[in-house]
């Protein structure tokens, strides 16, 4: 969650309580499925007697209107509906209809704040009589679903800290939330009841109860602290224990400018490739030396301390380590090796890498050839210019630096998976792979807003 201080919140509207009770939740989401329930045997009675073709464009019409409601009550739900929500938006569009994805990715952080005197009243609760050691400023510096965030003071040292404070209640209702959600999906006939499904929620599950565990997080943060400590491109809140607990979280404040912001597109063209680099540089220490990895692709994850003084570089802030996941060195290898044949753009190495893994190994040699060659195209960014041909020339600049902004590589890619899904025996990917495939999706769209030109030897010949 940024610590930018560029959005006021002000002006936003505030509520003095959550509906954290199980009966209050159940009562909206129960209304909600009444509603979507009502319309949708409204919708196949008067679409009886049209032809086939005028059936399915009415449903798919009726479908997204659905799938807008549905994300329009949740919306007004704070706590882990909502979280489930964006979840499924960003890992379920392998099991979701598009229109289901399409309006759960309008899902946002930038919701209704909880007024001072309850969020007071709930640090008081936590802190006791440590509160008086803070000056802590009433209007929120960042809202999102499960917590807000203050800026504050500690009075004895000066030290300017941000209080990360858990909105009361929404730890104890994850479990009755994911058994709402999932009973809202069924009633509403909006989406096939599925292993795979089940399969999900239970690691929405386990990521919710970890991303609320704040004294997790806070060892999280601490480790990616002492790893980049001597990189002066990157910088990491430190944590302050002392008014820290479970469900609050004091660092320090961090300030800087947002991804998206005009400021940072009018830095000069070197600058924003150098940032560009650090970025996604990182995320190949997450998979080829440290074994975890900061899933969540949110823009808001991440902020740049651009440099008053151009001899300066600029550093990127990395906010949020909640929901980190560790894998096993098994798929490590695995996805080290297809990183490696993407690098040498060989085909018959990136299927040899494919080897060992339950999902790859049940599949046939032409379906095995066929992912392989899609991990290849995923790959492009990462290929050597002089071992890769396929590479768009546009692609490329006058250093043999990859031009994201040119790639198109998302919707290349998609229409890839597409074709190939639909050409064999497709299941579902496992989780983790699902898991890393996003972040790498998140890198590509943060470089391409950038406009940034990478250097695929610094970035991968390190790790070969």
């Amino acid at each position: 969650m940024a610590n930018d201080t560029s959005k006021p919140f002000s002006n936003k509207q505030s509520i003095d309580s959550l509906k954290t009770s199980g009966f209050d939740r159940r009562m909206s989401i129960a209304k909600t499925s009444l509603n979507i329930g009502r319309r949708w045997a409204g919708n196949s009675v008067s679409g009886m007697f049209l032809n086939k073709e005028a059936r399915t464009a009415r449903n798919q019409a009726f479908m997204e209107t659905q799938a807008n409601y549905l994300a329009s009550e949740l919306g007004k739900l704070k706590g882990s509906v909502v979280k489930i929500g964006q979840m499924l938006a960003i890992y379920g569009e392998h099991i979701l209809p598009p229109e289901i994805t399409r309006a759960l990715q309008t899902l946002n952080d930038d919701t209704a704040t909880l007024t001072w005197p309850t969020i007071e009243q709930t640090l008081r609760q936590l802190l006791g009589n440590k509160i008086t050691e803070l000056d802590i400023d009433p209007v929120p510096i960042g809202t999102a679903s499960l917590a807000q965030v203050h800026r504050a003071t500690v009075l004895a040292t000066g030290e300017q800290v941000v209080l990360k404070i858990q909105y009361p209640g929404v730890a104890d209702a994850i479990n009755s939330d994911l058994a709402l959600f999932k009973r809202l999906l069924k009633v509403s006939n909006i989406v096939p009841q599925t292993r795979a499904l089940d399969a999900w929620f239970e690691e929405i599950r386990d990521l919710l109860h970890h991303e609320v565990d704040y004294e997790a997080e806070a060892a999280t943060t601490e480790r990616f602290y002492e790893r980049l400590i001597n990189d002066p491109r990157y910088i990491v809140p430190k944590i302050n224990h002392t008014y820290s607990k479970k469900r609050l979280l004091c660092m320090s404040y961090e300030p800087g400018i947002t991804v998206v912001s005009e400021a940072l597109q009018l830095l000069p063209h070197e600058r924003r490739n150098a940032i560009g680099q650090a970025a996604i540089e990182i995320m190949m220490q997450e998979i080829f030396v440290w074994g975890e990895m900061q899933t969540d692709p949110n823009f808001g994850n991440y902020l740049v301390r651009v440099s008053e003084n151009e001899e300066d570089i600029d550093r990127l802030v990395l906010l949020d380590f909640g929901a980190i996941r560790q894998f096993d060195g098994n798929l490590l290898t695995i996805a080290r090796g297809l990183l490696r044949a993407g690098y040498r753009h060989d085909q018959q190495a990136m299927s040899i890498a494919m080897k060992g893994y339950d999902f790859f190994n049940s599949m046939s040699n032409k379906v095995r050839s066929d992912i392989a060659s899609l991990f290849l195209l995923a790959t492009e960014p990462f290929s050597d210019p002089e071992k890769n041909p396929n590479i768009p020339s546009e692609c490329l600049d006058e250093q043999n630096r990859y031009i994201w902004a040119n790639s198109k590589l998302h919707s290349r890619l998609s229409t890839t998976a597409t074709r190939a899904m639909q050409s064999f025996e497709f299941n579902l990917p496992p989780k983790e792979f699902m898991f890393i495939s996003r972040k790498f999706i998140g890198a590509y769209t943060f470089l391409t807003v950038l406009d940034a030109h990478t250097n695929s030897n610094s970035l991968v010949k390190p790790y070969l």
